[in-house]
């Protein structure tokens, strides 16, 4: 859930940019294939990460226990680019739609979850193509909440403002079921990006507006040159 795309910016003349894109928890790298494909096909460089514990990483989600160990895929691909390229949702109202798994012994709080199959495309992909919602169900695997849920990250309030030094925009997700539309408007808020737009979408735009949400993506890299999308 919750995905985030990277957009680097080429500095010598005449190259396109190139976008990394980052799944959400319980997703892989193999979530944006749409994306990729429209991407490639119009010349630009893609990347698609797989975190640890998602897509083709084995790590155990269990195992993991700090959103350092989760993000470290991600840090260790940026730090090896070319210098010239440098919370869990309230699904409450759906009632128990959790697979949870209990690393530290069933006396301590999970420490990975999953949606359960029949409550998937219910939450996540309900504007979704059939075919992918059950590509989702095949590939889906449970998320390190423990790691992901010890994340800081650094207020705007904060002397240190250097977290906005790269230009970001948001895209709302208008009928999203996990992060809805009053909770993606307090982050909003909270955090103002450069830029809003709106997709008339479901949580998964790169599944039920594909190419809508290549447009907006090309827009933004036109706009700004590079930035960070979707919360």
């Amino acid at each position: 859930m919750g995905e985030t795309v990277v957009c680097l910016r080429e500095t010598e003349r005449g190259l396109k940019p190139h976008f990394v894109l980052v799944h959400g928890i319980g997703g892989g790298g193999w979530c944006w294939y749409k994306i990729r494909c429209l991407m490639e096909n119009s010349g630009y460089r893609v990347s698609c990460v797989d975190l640890r514990s998602a897509g083709i990483d084995q790590t155990h989600a269990d195992s993991l226990r700090s959103f350092d160990d989760y993000n470290k895929p991600l840090m260790d691909f940026m730090s090896a680019l070319p210098d010239n390229e440098q919370g869990v949702p309230d699904l409450s109202e759906y009632g128990d739609v959790y697979e949870l798994g209990f690393g530290l012994g069933p006396d301590q709080p999970p420490t990975s979850a999953l949606v359960k199959k029949e409550y998937q495309r219910k939450i996540i992909y309900h504007l979704s193509p059939h075919e992918d919602s059950t590509l989702a169900a095949m590939l889906l695997r449970p998320g390190p909440i423990k790691a992901i849920q010890n994340a800081r990250f650094v207020a705007v309030a904060d002397e240190d403002h250097n977290v906005d030094k790269v230009p970001r925009i948001y895209i709302r997700t208008m009928y999203d079921r996990v992060v809805k539309p009053e909770q993606q408007a307090a982050m909003i808020k909270r955090w103002p990006p450069s830029d809003v737009y709106v997709l008339d979408s479901d949580h998964s735009p790169f599944f039920s507006t594909p190419f809508l949400l290549f447009g907006l993506l090309v827009k933004a890299v036109a706009s700004f040159g590079f930035g960070l999308n979707h919360l």
